[in-house]
Protein backbone atom coordinates (compact mmCIF):
# COMPACT_ATOMS: atom_id res chain seq x y z
CA UNK A 1 0.00 0.00 0.00
CA UNK A 2 2.11 3.05 -1.04
CA UNK A 3 1.34 5.98 1.52
CA UNK A 4 1.23 8.61 -1.31
CA UNK A 5 -2.11 9.65 -2.85
CA UNK A 6 -3.19 7.53 -5.29
CA UNK A 7 -6.58 6.81 -8.17
CA UNK A 8 -6.97 2.93 -8.43
CA UNK A 9 -8.66 2.62 -12.11
CA UNK A 10 -10.35 -0.66 -12.31
CA UNK A 11 -12.16 -2.16 -15.42
CA UNK A 12 -13.28 -5.49 -16.89
CA UNK A 13 -14.57 -5.86 -21.24
CA UNK A 14 -14.14 -7.98 -23.69
CA UNK A 15 -10.91 -9.27 -24.28
CA UNK A 16 -9.48 -8.15 -27.45
CA UNK A 17 -6.09 -6.78 -28.45
CA UNK A 18 -4.83 -3.23 -27.90
CA UNK A 19 -6.59 -3.14 -24.00
CA UNK A 20 -3.53 -2.65 -22.14
CA UNK A 21 -1.69 -0.60 -24.87
CA UNK A 22 -4.27 2.13 -25.13
CA UNK A 23 -5.40 2.61 -21.32
CA UNK A 24 -1.87 3.11 -20.26
CA UNK A 25 -1.15 5.40 -23.30
CA UNK A 26 -4.08 7.46 -22.19
CA UNK A 27 -2.60 8.23 -19.21
CA UNK A 28 0.99 8.37 -20.02
CA UNK A 29 -0.45 11.20 -22.80
CA UNK A 30 -1.47 12.67 -19.73
CA UNK A 31 1.50 12.57 -17.64
CA UNK A 32 0.17 9.72 -15.66
CA UNK A 33 2.43 8.00 -13.34
CA UNK A 34 1.62 4.20 -12.93
CA UNK A 35 2.55 2.87 -9.36
CA UNK A 36 0.74 -0.58 -9.70
CA UNK A 37 -0.59 -2.83 -12.31
CA UNK A 38 -2.79 -5.84 -12.15
CA UNK A 39 -3.89 -7.62 -15.59
CA UNK A 40 -5.97 -11.24 -15.77
CA UNK A 41 -7.53 -12.42 -19.50
CA UNK A 42 -10.00 -14.89 -18.93
CA UNK A 43 -9.95 -16.64 -21.92
CA UNK A 44 -13.22 -19.27 -21.22
CA UNK A 45 -15.39 -15.87 -21.00
CA UNK A 46 -13.31 -13.70 -23.06
CA UNK A 47 -12.96 -11.55 -20.44
CA UNK A 48 -10.20 -8.38 -20.01
CA UNK A 49 -9.65 -7.44 -15.99
CA UNK A 50 -7.50 -4.71 -15.03
CA UNK A 51 -6.38 -2.30 -11.82
CA UNK A 52 -4.05 0.15 -12.13
CA UNK A 53 -2.80 2.69 -9.67
CA UNK A 54 -1.96 6.17 -10.84
CA UNK A 55 0.32 9.17 -8.58
CA UNK A 56 -2.46 11.20 -8.23
CA UNK A 57 -0.21 14.64 -8.14
CA UNK A 58 1.26 13.27 -11.66
CA UNK A 59 -1.94 14.01 -13.84
CA UNK A 60 -2.90 17.78 -14.58
CA UNK A 61 -6.75 17.16 -13.47
CA UNK A 62 -8.75 15.42 -10.86
CA UNK A 63 -10.38 12.86 -10.95
CA UNK A 64 -14.26 14.47 -12.76
CA UNK A 65 -12.18 15.43 -15.41
CA UNK A 66 -10.43 12.31 -15.95
CA UNK A 67 -13.88 10.35 -15.70
CA UNK A 68 -14.88 12.55 -18.51
CA UNK A 69 -11.51 11.91 -21.10
CA UNK A 70 -11.40 8.71 -20.15
CA UNK A 71 -14.75 7.68 -20.99
CA UNK A 72 -14.87 7.86 -24.76
CA UNK A 73 -12.06 4.86 -24.59
CA UNK A 74 -14.20 3.37 -21.77
CA UNK A 75 -17.29 3.07 -24.58
CA UNK A 76 -14.98 1.84 -27.44
CA UNK A 77 -13.92 -1.11 -25.25
CA UNK A 78 -17.26 -1.87 -23.87
CA UNK A 79 -15.62 -1.38 -19.82
CA UNK A 80 -17.57 -1.99 -17.05
CA UNK A 81 -15.15 0.28 -15.09
CA UNK A 82 -14.84 2.74 -12.17
CA UNK A 83 -12.01 5.21 -10.48
CA UNK A 84 -11.12 6.21 -6.78
CA UNK A 85 -9.46 8.29 -4.79
CA UNK A 86 -6.81 6.84 -1.55
CA UNK A 87 -7.70 10.05 0.10
CA UNK A 88 -11.23 9.42 0.13
CA UNK A 89 -11.66 7.36 3.55
CA UNK A 90 -14.92 4.30 2.78
CA UNK A 91 -17.29 4.42 4.80
CA UNK A 92 -17.94 1.13 6.44
CA UNK A 93 -21.20 -0.14 8.39
CA UNK A 94 -20.62 -3.33 10.41
CA UNK A 95 -23.29 -5.32 11.59
CA UNK A 96 -23.09 -7.83 14.36
CA UNK A 97 -25.55 -10.15 16.62
CA UNK A 98 -23.88 -11.35 19.70
CA UNK A 99 -20.39 -13.20 18.62
CA UNK A 100 -18.09 -10.54 19.43
CA UNK A 101 -14.86 -11.30 17.74
CA UNK A 102 -15.44 -10.26 14.50
CA UNK A 103 -16.26 -6.90 15.89
CA UNK A 104 -13.42 -6.76 18.47
CA UNK A 105 -11.04 -7.39 15.81
CA UNK A 106 -12.09 -4.92 13.05
CA UNK A 107 -12.45 -2.22 15.67
CA UNK A 108 -8.99 -2.80 16.68
CA UNK A 109 -7.82 -2.44 13.33
CA UNK A 110 -9.92 0.08 12.59
CA UNK A 111 -8.10 2.44 15.52
CA UNK A 112 -4.88 1.28 15.00
CA UNK A 113 -5.14 2.52 11.37
CA UNK A 114 -4.79 -0.81 9.61
CA UNK A 115 -7.67 -0.44 8.47
CA UNK A 116 -7.60 3.10 7.21
CA UNK A 117 -11.74 3.43 7.22
CA UNK A 118 -14.57 5.35 8.65
CA UNK A 119 -17.04 3.73 10.34
CA UNK A 120 -20.20 5.86 10.96
CA UNK A 121 -21.72 3.01 12.86
CA UNK A 122 -22.45 -0.35 14.27
CA UNK A 123 -26.24 -1.78 13.97
CA UNK A 124 -27.23 -5.33 15.67
CA UNK A 125 -30.44 -6.87 16.48
CA UNK A 126 -29.39 -7.30 20.03
CA UNK A 127 -28.22 -4.73 22.50
CA UNK A 128 -25.26 -6.76 23.52
CA UNK A 129 -22.36 -4.83 22.65
CA UNK A 130 -23.99 -0.91 22.92
CA UNK A 131 -21.74 -0.04 25.36
CA UNK A 132 -18.44 -1.38 23.55
CA UNK A 133 -19.68 0.66 20.53
CA UNK A 134 -19.92 3.65 22.00
CA UNK A 135 -16.89 3.87 23.90
CA UNK A 136 -15.10 3.67 20.82
CA UNK A 137 -17.17 7.25 19.92
CA UNK A 138 -19.22 5.05 17.21
CA UNK A 139 -23.36 5.31 17.00
CA UNK A 140 -24.62 2.15 17.79
CA UNK A 141 -28.55 1.47 16.49
CA UNK A 142 -30.27 -1.50 17.69
CA UNK A 143 -32.72 -3.05 14.99
CA UNK A 144 -34.28 -6.39 16.54
CA UNK A 145 -35.47 -8.68 14.41
CA UNK A 146 -38.29 -11.15 14.97
CA UNK A 147 -40.49 -13.62 12.19
CA UNK A 148 -43.03 -11.05 12.42
CA UNK A 149 -41.02 -7.33 11.67
CA UNK A 150 -38.77 -8.53 9.18
CA UNK A 151 -39.41 -6.50 6.09
CA UNK A 152 -39.44 -3.45 8.40
CA UNK A 153 -36.36 -4.39 10.15
CA UNK A 154 -34.44 -4.85 6.77
CA UNK A 155 -35.84 -1.13 5.56
CA UNK A 156 -34.28 0.36 8.66
CA UNK A 157 -30.88 -1.28 8.22
CA UNK A 158 -31.05 0.39 4.79
CA UNK A 159 -32.22 4.04 5.88
CA UNK A 160 -29.55 3.94 8.43
CA UNK A 161 -26.77 2.85 5.73
CA UNK A 162 -28.13 5.29 3.17
CA UNK A 163 -28.29 8.01 5.72
CA UNK A 164 -24.64 7.52 6.66
CA UNK A 165 -23.86 7.53 2.93
CA UNK A 166 -22.40 4.01 3.63
CA UNK A 167 -19.95 2.27 0.58
CA UNK A 168 -19.62 -1.21 2.27
CA UNK A 169 -21.69 -3.14 4.76
CA UNK A 170 -20.01 -5.80 6.45
CA UNK A 171 -21.86 -8.55 8.73
CA UNK A 172 -19.37 -9.38 11.79
CA UNK A 173 -20.81 -12.53 12.55
CA UNK A 174 -24.51 -10.97 11.88
CA UNK A 175 -26.69 -14.28 12.28
CA UNK A 176 -29.63 -13.38 10.48
CA UNK A 177 -30.90 -13.74 6.73
CA UNK A 178 -30.67 -10.52 4.75
CA UNK A 179 -33.80 -9.88 3.48
CA UNK A 180 -33.72 -10.52 -1.02
CA UNK A 181 -34.26 -6.62 -1.00
CA UNK A 182 -31.74 -5.60 0.47
CA UNK A 183 -29.59 -7.80 -0.88
CA UNK A 184 -30.71 -6.70 -4.40
CA UNK A 185 -30.16 -3.21 -3.75
CA UNK A 186 -26.26 -3.12 -2.57
CA UNK A 187 -24.70 -6.09 -4.60
CA UNK A 188 -21.33 -5.91 -4.66
CA UNK A 189 -21.47 -3.58 -1.13
CA UNK A 190 -22.40 -6.26 1.36
CA UNK A 191 -19.83 -8.72 3.03
CA UNK A 192 -20.03 -12.04 5.07
CA UNK A 193 -17.63 -14.51 6.72
CA UNK A 194 -18.83 -18.18 7.24
CA UNK A 195 -17.23 -21.42 8.19
CA UNK A 196 -16.10 -23.05 5.52
CA UNK A 197 -17.44 -26.21 6.49
CA UNK A 198 -20.55 -25.23 4.52
CA UNK A 199 -22.40 -26.94 2.98
CA UNK A 200 -21.16 -29.89 4.78
CA UNK A 201 -22.04 -28.67 8.45
CA UNK A 202 -24.97 -26.80 8.15
CA UNK A 203 -27.38 -24.89 10.83
CA UNK A 204 -26.28 -24.91 14.92
CA UNK A 205 -22.89 -25.59 16.02
CA UNK A 206 -21.11 -26.82 13.28
CA UNK A 207 -18.04 -27.08 14.82
CA UNK A 208 -19.09 -30.12 17.26
CA UNK A 209 -20.93 -31.66 13.94
CA UNK A 210 -17.18 -31.38 12.18
CA UNK A 211 -15.57 -32.57 15.67
CA UNK A 212 -17.64 -35.94 15.58
CA UNK A 213 -16.66 -36.20 11.69
CA UNK A 214 -13.49 -36.18 12.81
CA UNK A 215 -12.28 -32.83 9.77
CA UNK A 216 -8.94 -32.03 9.71
CA UNK A 217 -9.22 -28.99 8.14
CA UNK A 218 -11.16 -25.99 9.73
CA UNK A 219 -11.64 -22.40 8.22
CA UNK A 220 -13.37 -19.54 6.76
CA UNK A 221 -14.72 -17.69 3.65
CA UNK A 222 -15.51 -13.94 2.98
CA UNK A 223 -17.71 -13.41 -0.17
CA UNK A 224 -20.17 -10.73 -1.30
CA UNK A 225 -23.83 -11.36 0.20
CA UNK A 226 -25.96 -12.18 -2.59
CA UNK A 227 -30.47 -13.74 -1.92
CA UNK A 228 -28.89 -17.24 -2.29
CA UNK A 229 -28.01 -18.03 0.94
CA UNK A 230 -23.75 -18.40 1.45
CA UNK A 231 -23.42 -18.38 -2.00
CA UNK A 232 -22.17 -15.02 -3.16
CA UNK A 233 -18.89 -14.30 -5.28
CA UNK A 234 -16.35 -15.50 -2.83
CA UNK A 235 -13.33 -12.57 -2.01
CA UNK A 236 -11.06 -14.33 0.53
CA UNK A 237 -10.81 -18.29 2.13
CA UNK A 238 -8.01 -19.78 4.32
CA UNK A 239 -7.81 -22.96 6.07
CA UNK A 240 -6.03 -24.37 9.15
CA UNK A 241 -5.09 -28.14 10.24
CA UNK A 242 -6.57 -30.09 13.54
CA UNK A 243 -5.84 -33.50 14.65
CA UNK A 244 -7.62 -36.06 17.31
CA UNK A 245 -6.32 -34.19 19.79
CA UNK A 246 -8.20 -30.83 19.17
CA UNK A 247 -11.03 -30.32 21.40
CA UNK A 248 -14.40 -28.43 20.06
CA UNK A 249 -13.67 -25.42 22.45
CA UNK A 250 -10.13 -25.84 20.29
CA UNK A 251 -11.55 -25.91 17.19
CA UNK A 252 -14.46 -22.95 18.18
CA UNK A 253 -11.08 -20.75 19.27
CA UNK A 254 -9.36 -22.06 16.01
CA UNK A 255 -12.01 -20.90 14.00
CA UNK A 256 -12.85 -17.78 15.16
CA UNK A 257 -9.27 -16.35 15.16
CA UNK A 258 -9.21 -17.82 11.30
CA UNK A 259 -12.64 -15.77 10.63
CA UNK A 260 -11.08 -12.67 11.92
CA UNK A 261 -7.99 -12.73 9.88
CA UNK A 262 -10.17 -13.97 6.55
CA UNK A 263 -12.93 -11.17 6.82
CA UNK A 264 -9.94 -8.40 7.60
CA UNK A 265 -8.05 -9.29 4.64
CA UNK A 266 -11.30 -9.87 1.93
CA UNK A 267 -12.26 -6.28 3.75
CA UNK A 268 -9.12 -5.06 2.44
CA UNK A 269 -9.08 -6.41 -0.77
CA UNK A 270 -12.62 -5.10 -1.21
CA UNK A 271 -11.58 -1.35 -0.32
CA UNK A 272 -8.14 -1.34 -2.04
CA UNK A 273 -10.73 -2.42 -5.29
CA UNK A 274 -8.71 -5.61 -5.67
CA UNK A 275 -11.66 -7.75 -6.33
CA UNK A 276 -13.40 -7.83 -9.66
CA UNK A 277 -16.82 -9.72 -10.75
CA UNK A 278 -16.51 -12.19 -13.15
CA UNK A 279 -19.87 -13.55 -13.14
CA UNK A 280 -20.79 -15.55 -10.19
CA UNK A 281 -16.76 -16.00 -9.36
CA UNK A 282 -14.08 -13.11 -8.78
CA UNK A 283 -10.98 -12.01 -9.91
CA UNK A 284 -8.80 -10.89 -6.75
CA UNK A 285 -5.86 -8.90 -7.40
CA UNK A 286 -3.60 -9.36 -4.06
Amino acid sequence: MHTQRFYTLTASCPDRVGIVARVSSFIAEHGGWILETNLHADPDANQYFMRIEIKADSLPFHLAEFRSRFAPLASEFQMDWKISDSAVKKRVVLLVSKQEHCLYDLLARWQSKELDIEIPCVISNHDTFRGFVEWHGIPFHHVPVTADNKQQAYAEVARLYDEVRGDCMVLARYMQILSPELCAAYPGQILNIHHSFLPSFVGAKPYHQAYQRGVKLIGATCHYVTAELDQGPIIDQDVIRVDHSDSVEDMVRYGKDIEKAVLARGLRYHLEDRVLLNGNRTVVFR
